[in-house]
């Protein structure tokens, strides 16, 4: 049951231009965070990536398209995975319709995936998707920019995600919401966390492609179209209650 308190209309009125103040000043906020992302020095990338699309054959360079940005969303879809991470695809939900804007902004939008291409293909008709997706497959993309490790790494405990070292998969819990993602993509929890979400930018000039931002786990929250929206329904995310993860993939709502 929801909690609320219930006020006249007065009240509410004072109490709204008090967060009203608050929502400004995260305003101006996230405004100075962007600047500071848009600051960060440009790495030239010197590997020659080689990616699979629809087109053929692509490089990095490629995918701009004849436009100067790149946006990636690193989606989760291993090559072992018989369905896309059902986060991954809640967020990818929203992509088609921003997509056509960024592309008329200067800015192209790919998602990108270790599976092979026939895979995403698949995936992407069974979605309704329109937007653009790139298979890394037989590629280090995914491995060098932090989205996917090796089982070895696992085992190790020499995984390096969201720029931090994490404990060996040994010692991680097989349960809560991995474990019950890794099941509806037809794979064990260990070869779920493999790959990881994450999203990276790139900016191409005269020829060359330089990275210049990349962010993972809940950097991604704001890519989150549905959580943007909850975030102002009265109950908000409300999630606290709820045991293991509460979406699915878009097209199994009606199956119970």
């Amino acid at each position: 049951m929801m909690k609320y308190t219930v006020g006249t209309r007065e009240q509410w009125l004072t109490e709204r231009l008090g967060l009203l103040e608050a929502e400004k000043e995260l305003t101006r906020r996230s405004d100075e965070v962007a600047e500071l992302r848009r600051q960060l020095p440009a790495v030239r990338i010197d590997k020659a990536y080689r990616l699979q699309t629809d087109a053929g054959s692509a490089s990095l360079a490629d995918l701009f398209q004849g436009r100067s940005q790149l946006l990636v969303y690193h989606f989760m879809f291993g090559p072992d995975y018989r369905a896309g991470c059902p986060s991954c695809s809640m967020i990818a939900d929203g992509f088609n319709g921003f997509a056509v804007h960024l592309a008329h902004h200067d800015v192209m939008l790919w998602a990108v995936s270790r599976a092979p291409l026939a895979k995403l293909q698949e995936y992407k008709r069974r979605m309704g998707w329109t937007f653009p997706w790139a298979s890394s497959f037989d590629s280090d993309f995914n491995s060098d920019f932090n989205v996917w490790f090796t089982e070895a790494q696992e085992r190790s405990g020499s995984v390096e995600y969201n720029y931090r070292r994490e404990p060996a998969i040994e010692g991680r819990s097989n349960q809560g919401p991995s474990s019950k993602f890794a099941a509806t993509c037809g794979v064990d929890t260990a070869t779920f966390l493999r790959d990881r979400p994450g999203m990276s930018a790139f900016v191409l000039e005269d020829g060359a492609v330089y990275h210049t931002y990349s962010t993972y786990g809940r950097g991604l929250d704001g890519l989150w179209g549905a959580y943007q929206w909850l975030d102002r329904a009265p109950a908000g995310r409300n999630e606290k209650d709820v045991v293991g993860p509460w979406w699915r993939r878009h097209d199994e709502y009606a199956k119970g």
